[in-house]
């Protein structure tokens, strides 16, 4: 039955586990038909990638597994001309370390930087999926097996239907239909504190609005005078903010392709 990995960034606590569990089961170990020895260095078949939003003191921070998406169009086995892939019946696309003489076309390929160049041996290596492990008893790869929040699954594609729905891949635009589902990835977010410069007090209870493209996004600073507009979709908006007493505050075209952090922001009394 066909295998889907499922990632939900909502329960990565960044601890690296299946990056060193990968690492741990390749670098030094031959698992040859599926793999040669990872290198030490060099190559990461799972990346944990940080992400960090914002300045101090507006700061997100989430992280991102990211491996081989044994995509359904995977451009990599059409670039080869050595029939060096094959896919399985569980759906994990392996390049057979036997066949391959390196030439970088599987590399060149991929749009994801998910096939490596192993230069001592001079061959292309990936992600297999553990599934040296998964023909002999186990029933997860060895990052997934590792995870201690259940963010990495590896499951039936059947059962990760309720989990598919409203899921979203990496680069989707490629048509290659990866076969690793990520959920709960935060959007952009808008940031700041809301403060009366002569009382050197925060003004709780702002209103905070943010447009873009008509559609508007409203929030009420909060008991330390901060608003949050979080998991903005990326684009250009304008902020308002208004409180009883005090003049209009306005930011036009604050840009939210990256994570902003409007600091803080003095309001005037009527």
């Amino acid at each position: 039955m066909p295998k889907v990995f499922t990632v939900d960034v909502a329960k990565c606590n960044g601890c690296y586990n299946c990056q060193l569990a990968c690492k741990d089961e390749h670098s030094g170990n031959d698992w040859t038909p599926y793999a040669k020895p990872q290198p030490d260095i060099g190559q990461f078949w799972v990346k944990l990638q940080e992400n960090v939003g914002g300045t101090i003191p507006k700061v997100k921070i989430h992280y991102i597994p990211y491996l081989c998406n044994h995509c359904e169009k995977a451009a990599c086995m059409e670039a080869c001309g050595r029939g060096c892939f094959y896919r399985r019946d569980d759906g994990l696309v392996i390049l057979a370390p036997e066949k391959c003489d390196g030439c970088g076309k599987c590399m060149k390929a991929c749009p994801y930087h998910a096939i490596f160049k192993n230069d001592e041996l001079k061959i292309c290596q990936k992600c297999t999926g553990c599934a040296h492990l998964l023909d002999n008893g186990y029933k997860l790869p060895r990052c997934v097996e590792a995870c201690p929040t259940d963010c990495l699954q590896f499951v039936e594609e059947a059962d990760a239907q309720a989990f598919i729905v409203g899921s979203t891949v990496n680069m989707p635009e490629t048509g290659l239909r990866p076969r690793v589902f990520y959920r709960n990835i935060p959007g952009k977010f808008i940031a700041g504190t809301v403060y009366d410069p002569v009382e050197k007090e925060v003004i709780i209870g702002a209103r905070c609005r943010a447009t873009n493209g008509g559609k508007t996004v409203e929030v009420l600073s909060d008991e330390y005078g901060d608003f949050w507009f979080k998991d903005l979709a990326m684009g250009k908006y304008d902020v308002v903010i208004e409180a009883k007493g005090y003049e209009y505050k306005t930011f036009d075209a604050v840009d939210a392709t990256i994570d902003v952090n409007l600091g803080d922001i003095a309001m005037d009394r009527v």
